[in-house]
């Protein structure tokens, strides 16, 4: 079976679940025949995910959220002022789309909550059957609780995520457990690459946070300062020269750096993140204790918290209130086993939506049996 991948690539999350697909792609027989990767700007393909993909790799521009520059919060004024200045670019982003589907002939069209991969599917012809995959369509789910008091946030969001999956044959939702389909939303394991699955965590003395903005690292040195016998590793993608740089005796901010995030991670007492899924589901794997505090204004990033709260994944805080955390670390319960469990049936059930129930050509049907993940 030939699958080809369309990718929303801001952010690292949808890009390692593509890696982690096209790995168990690979070991299945499946070939991914190249990936459409979508950013604000068309051009920007990170590095990590251009070494580690086994496929040719298309940019395209693509809708994106925008964040305000003074208070670093998500901004939906923002987001919409530059859909509609970029709107002719994403016209000419649906025409390359086409023909590079056109081009590479798949059997199935893998959609990670890419705007363009939906919009593609409903108003051009038909040329593959297409799924779905991310954690957002959990948020579809009729058993899927919503936070408190964010109805206008949630209709947003939700309205993109269906944009998303316009003519999908099915919407895969990744999720911290198993649970019921829903119409054609299933719940599947998180897709965890080889380089997470072959870690094993080790007992450590120190705390790992990872944040997106300067005002948050700052928010973290503030409270270390007040508790400088507590160890902090940061790593947050704002420009510094050095890989790593001291700030004081306990208090260390790192470049963004894949590979020692993860070593890191392995090793430390506990994880500090603003609730992306990924960073979560890596947690969890390596069973450290997670203090999840979303970006303001970020609904998919406080149903992420919420949700792994309930998962027992860790504390959820809309602040660094690490000390809570702390406390919070000592009664903690360690839910590895059951995740790691859950998640080993990723590549089995995934794969198994593919081959049934997907209107597929006949010939693909003839997949070997399915094999555990």
């Amino acid at each position: 079976m030939k699958l080809l991948f369309i990718i929303q690539g801001e952010g690292r999350g949808h890009l390692t679940q593509a890696i982690a697909l096209a790995e168990m792609a690979g070991k299945r027989g499946h070939e991914v025949i190249g990936a459409l990767v979508g950013s604000g700007c068309g051009l920007r393909v990170q590095e990590f995910f251009r070494s580690s993909f086994p496929a040719e790799i298309i940019p395209f521009a693509s809708p994106a959220l925008v964040y305000s520059r003074k208070t670093r919060a998500l901004s939906l004024p923002l987001t919409l002022q530059a859909l509609f200045r970029n709107f002719p670019r994403y016209g000419k982003s649906l025409f390359r789309i086409d023909k590079c589907i056109r081009e590479l002939q798949p059997d199935v069209i893998i959609n990670f909550y890419d705007v363009l991969g939906g919009v593609h599917q409903a108003l051009f012809p038909r040329r593959a059957p297409m799924v779905c995959i991310a954690h957002q369509y959990l948020m579809l789910h009729k058993d899927f609780v919503p936070p408190a008091g964010k109805r206008l946030n949630g209709f947003l969001v939700n309205l993109n995520t269906r944009i998303t999956a316009w003519g999908a044959e099915k919407k895969l939702a990744l999720s911290f457990y198993a649970g019921r389909p829903d119409k054609n939303i299933h719940l599947v394991p998180p897709l965890l690459r080889n380089e997470v699955r072959n870690l094993d965590p080790e007992p450590g003395d120190y705390f790992l946070a990872y944040v997106t903005q300067q005002a948050m690292a700052e928010e973290i040195a503030v409270w270390q300062r007040q508790f400088p016998e507590n160890r902090v590793h940061c790593f947050s993608d704002w420009p510094q020269e050095e890989e790593v740089r001291e700030v004081s005796p306990n208090l260390f901010f790192h470049k963004i750096n894949g590979p020692r995030f993860l070593e890191m991670m392995q090793k430390c007492r506990g994880v500090i993140s603003t609730a992306g899924f990924e960073s979560v589901c890596e947690a969890m794997w390596l069973g450290k204790p997670v203090l999840m505090v979303p970006l303001k204004n970020h609904y998919e990033q406080t149903c992420n918290a919420l949700d792994g709260e309930r998962s027992g994944a860790g504390l959820y805080h809309p602040t660094f209130a690490i000390s809570d955390f702390i406390h919070f670390i000592a009664g903690y319960t360690d839910r590895r086993s059951a995740f790691r469990e859950w998640e080993g049936r990723s590549g089995a059930l995934v794969f198994h939506s593919f081959t049934n129930n997907v209107s597929i050509p006949a010939r693909i049907m003839e997949t070997p049996p399915i094999i555990s993940a």
